[in-house]
């Protein structure tokens, strides 16, 4: 006795119309999320922008320089300033933080303070002897586009209290700090020295221009 077997029913155009479905649902949704996307990038609703309403800016004063700048330092220092708390560990309440500081010094001869007898000429205009005041120092320019702060380490409490704070990170102390240590190296350069030469060389130049044929710049520590 033979038994027959009933052939399935051909089920594959139902197959590919889901299919379809699906692909046509994917396509849908990727093209959603491309399109949703420029829109949040062209919109930017979190975006920031920065809107300048500064005021004019004031003239205080006008002030007459009578002196020469003879020189400029370039100085760089990497402050290293630790705060630590007396009977907390550093996790807990402690700050180190690590600045590069880089700006500049200049120093300049003042004219404004010549004696009356600062300028001795022969009686035949043909010699000269001037007599100048030693170079000053400026205080130290730091340059804000090379000074920042290359690490930093805080405490649990002062991060809660810079969280906190109106002025979180005030930076003002290293910024001195810096000030402080590039003035000092500035002072034991030799950065005045080569002020009072190039004055002097300057001095002879100009003095030469003028006709007299011998010119003797001193400074007035010099006998």
């Amino acid at each position: 006795m033979t038994t027959s077997r009933t052939a399935p029913a051909d089920v594959s155009p139902v197959r590919r119309r889901r299919w379809r479905y699906v692909a046509g649902l994917l396509v849908l949704v990727a093209l959603l999320v491309v399109g949703g996307r420029l829109a949040w990038t062209w919109l930017d609703p979190t975006g920031e922008r920065t809107i300048d309403r500064s005021q004019p800016v004031l003239l205080q004063s006008i002030k007459d320089l009578s002196r020469f700048e003879a020189a400029t330092g370039s100085f760089q220092v990497v402050v290293d300033l630790e705060k630590d708390a007396n009977f907390l560990p550093d996790a807990v309440k402690g700050t180190r933080t690590l600045f590069v500081g880089a700006g500049g010094v200049d120093a300049y001869v003042d004219f404004s303070g010549l004696a009356g007898n600062a300028v001795t000429v022969s009686p035949d205009r043909t010699e000269v002897t001037v007599r100048l005041p030693r170079a000053q120092l400026e205080k130290p320019n730091l340059d804000n586009s090379r000074s920042y702060v290359f690490a930093q380490q805080r405490g649990l409490l002062d991060r809660v209290q810079d969280f906190l704070s109106s002025s979180p990170g005030d930076q003002r102390e290293v910024y001195v700090l810096a000030e402080k240590k590039i003035a000092e190296a500035a002072a034991s350069s030799d950065l005045r020295a080569r002020a009072d030469a190039n004055t002097k060389a300057m001095m002879e130049g100009l003095l030469k221009s003028l006709g007299f044929t011998k010119v003797v710049v001193k400074y007035g520590d010099e006998p």
